[in-house]
Parts: structure tokens; sequence; C-alpha cells
């Protein structure tokens, strides 16, 4: 049971390119849809301890996954480039990137602790080195951060430890506040913790089978759902106040949940055939971006009706999808894998009316005349020929895991690499085609060691 103590509040604030060819015969996946349920949900406790976060600028669980709440003890920019220039390698002891909820930042945990960064313009905004400062918070011999959550840009972080020597068990998130440089609480688990995401009014915390929402203000367990084996800590949230949805793998291959709590509705999309391997959610909750294992096709729902709007095509070739990210307009879609390359998709939906929009209709394709010996793909050129391809590429190093978002700055996105990289480039709308590299660092180059 969730056991919460009194937690020591923090003070406040005084201030058409693929990837690869087509095959002869490639299968497309099909699109299902799902029924809305309502989920089984309990109102929050009455307050019992106090979490503030201040900003700068801008049922009781059951089963081998139940968690526990408890309380700490007191205590410039370069020059633009002609290509994507790769800087130099990395210190290897990265362990997570991640961006902020509005993408003008980032963080990364590291096997000494974890740093936060600006992106635009690019500077590191702090660092913090667990294993040389200690934390007052029950940290231990090791320094290693296997997650690191931002709350936009306040204090008030999640801290999850990782790597071979972490800090913190990798079953408890931490909440940690940088005013006090400690924890002033955590949330126990008896599996390890996948993910964890925040907003201004909840923390969900991703178990490889359970997915857990708390209350911020108190810590306490609000809701908790059951999930296909989600290793990735796949989870996404609206950060829209006054409006949570949450997105989640539903619990069959190639679906998605989504809980729409204002409503008390819950509604299963049926987006892929195969399992699902990367989503994303826009800030406002209503369209929802998915990838299959596949990764050939990205897909872009209704989040409150779940039907299909539109579909975009990465490739032809099978590749691992890390990221998708919504412009703050919706015009744009963008896309990271494996394979290197960095896909920007116009967005062809009316973004005021979802609620009632149908699949964009694709043009009629050219087709040359097949003769009979081509006649077994008959069904699959078609839909390849008319497929609609991204409007922008950024070319980088295939194999690496790139993180994606758009930048602040108009028609610009930002990619944060495990390999220690930080672009900043630029899309023409218009023409399409190569971005231009406005910005190139390495984010843990040895001379920025202490």
């Amino acid at each position: 049971m969730a056991t919460p103590a009194a937690a020591a509040p923090a003070p406040p604030n005084p201030n058409p390119v693929p990837d690869d060819p087509p095959p002869p015969a490639q299968q497309e996946e099909e699109e299902e849809q799902g029924e809305a349920s309502e989920p089984e949900a309990s109102p929050p406790a009455p307050p019992a301890t106090s979490i503030e976060p201040t900003f700068s600028g801008s049922e009781e669980s059951e089963g081998d996954d139940s968690s526990s709440v408890s309380s700490a003890a007191p205590s410039g920019p370069a020059a633009p480039a002609p290509a994507a220039e790769r800087p130099p390698p990395a210190a290897k002891d990265l362990l997570h990137i991640s961006f902020n909820q509005d993408y003008g930042c980032f963080a990364a945990g590291t096997k000494s602790g974890f740093r936060i960064y600006n992106c635009d313009p690019f500077r590191e905004i702090f660092r913090r080195d667990l294993v040389a400062e200690g934390d007052g918070g029950g940290g231990g011999g090791g320094g290693g951060i296997g997650v690191v959550e931002m709350l936009f840009r306040c204090n008030i972080l999640a801290l999850v430890g990782g790597g071979d020597n972490p800090h913190y068990p990798p079953n408890k998130v931490m909440i940690w506040d940088d005013h006090q440089s400690r924890c002033i609480g955590e949330l126990s688990f008896r599996s390890p913790v996948r993910g964890v995401r925040l907003r201004r009014d909840r923390i969900i915390v991703v178990l490889e089978n359970k997915i857990f929402v708390y209350n911020f203000a108190d810590l306490k367990l609000v809701h908790q759902i059951e999930t296909a084996p989600n290793p990735k800590g796949l989870c996404a949230v609206s950060q829209q106040p006054g409006s949570i949805v949450l997105v989640c793998p539903g619990a069959q291959k190639g679906q998605v949940r989504v809980e729409h709590y204002g409503a008390r509705k819950t509604k299963f999309i049926n987006a892929h055939t195969s399992r699902v391997a990367c989503f994303a959610l826009s800030q406002d909750g209503r369209l929802i971006a998915t990838a299959s294992t596949k990764g050939t096709l990205v897909r872009i729902y209704n989040a409150a009706e779940g039907n299909l709007l539109q579909e975009v095509r990465r490739g032809a070739d099978r590749a691992e999808i890390y990221s998708l990210a919504f412009s703050n307009n919706l015009q744009y879609l963008a896309v990271s894998s494996d394979k290197g390359t960095i896909h920007v998709f116009n967005l062809k939906i009316n973004v005021g009316s979802t609620a009632n929009d149908k699949p964009t209709p694709a043009p009629e394709p050219e087709i040359p005349h097949i003769s009979p010996p081509l006649s077994f793909i008959k069904g699959v050129l078609p839909k390849y020929f008319h497929s609609e391809w991204s409007v922008a590429q950024f070319r980088l190093h295939e194999g690496e895991q790139y993180i994606v978002a758009f930048g602040h700055e108009k028609n610009t996105v930002a990619v944060v690499g495990m390999d220690g990289s930080f672009y900043r480039c630029q899309f023409d709308p218009v023409n399409g085609g190569e971005m231009l590299q406005l910005e190139c660092y390495n984010f843990l180059k040895p001379s920025d060691q202490p």
C-alpha cells in the first residue's frame, strides 16, 4: 500500500526521400478501429504530502508491481555548416537522453550523475555529479542515472538509477529538488522503472507491464493501467492545463490505449498489425502518431475518436523508430530511426475539426503497365508509389540512436544523440530537400569535464 509521509516542500522561487529503395514486394500493415470503454480509476485521496514545483521562466496497487511512497529525510551559436558534420567522439558514460515538455531543453543521464542543457542557444545549464557531491537523499556509492525527466524548466526533476553502478535503486523514482540539491520524496516499486513522465499535476511511472498515475502535489495514486510488455517504457501525456490525455501500449499487439481523464473515457486504437515501437502525442492531446516494429509507415490518429487521419512513409526497408515529434502548430511531424536520417513530414490535417476528419485521400498514382510476370505485385506497388514521403531530411550516422524535436525558432529541428551529439538544423517547408545544419556540438566532450 502507498503510505506517504510528510515530504519537505521546495522553497519558493525568487525569480519523397525514403531511407532505402522499394523491395519487389512489400506487404502493407492494416489498420483497425477500437471501441471506447471507461477506465477503472478511483478519486484522489486527501492530501498528505506537498511537493511544490517552482518554475523559472517560462487504489491501492496489487501484485508484484505494487508501489510505496516515502519522503526523504531533511537534511553562442556555431556558423551554419553545409552538411551533418559529426562532433568528436563523446565520453562512453551516457545512459539517457530526453527533451523536456516544450523541447526547449534536454537532459542527459550519465554514469556519474545528470546534466541539463538549453537547446537554443545551445549551452549547459547545470550538471550534478552525484558520485562526488552526494545528495542527502540516500543515494548509493555509484552515480549512474538511467532516467532524467524534467518538468519544463522548474526545480523539480524525476530521477531513476541506471547503469552498472546506479546511484539509486532502479525500482525507485526519486523526486529531486535542485534548489535544495537533494531528493525530497520517492516512489518505490517491486520491479524496475522503465520510464517516467511529468506534467504540472501528475507523475506517471512506467513499469514493464503496468503504469501508475499519481497526483503531483501529494503523491497519491489515482490510477493504474495494465499494458502489454513495455520494456522501452513507452508513454505520453498531454501538457495542456485542465485536460489530461495519456497514451500507452494496449494489452494487445499493435494496440495503443488512450485515457481521456476529463471525459472519463478510454479509447483503444488498433494502430498496427505488428507491435507498437514508438508513439507521440501532441501537446494538446488531440493527435497521436504511431509506428510499429516494422518501421516503414507512420500513422496519425485522432485521439478522441481513434480514426486514422493520415499515413506517411519513412521508407520501404525495416527500421527501428527511435522518436516521433509533432511541431507546436501541428503542421509537421519529425521522425528519427536507426537508418540515420531525420525525416520531416507535412501534416495535412484540419486541426480545428480532427474529430470528424477522415484519412487524407492520396492522389491517383501514375502507374506503368504491369506485365503478367509481375502481376503478383499489383496490389503492392500502387500503394508504395502514392505514399506520402517526407518533405525534408537530415542525414546523420546509421546505427546511432537519435531523438528529435522541433525548435522554438521557425522551421528548425533539434537532434540529440546517444553518441553525445547535438544538432540544430533548419528545413525549407516550400522546397524541402536536405536540411541546413545550423549547429553541431559534442555535449559530453572531455574539455567540458570539471
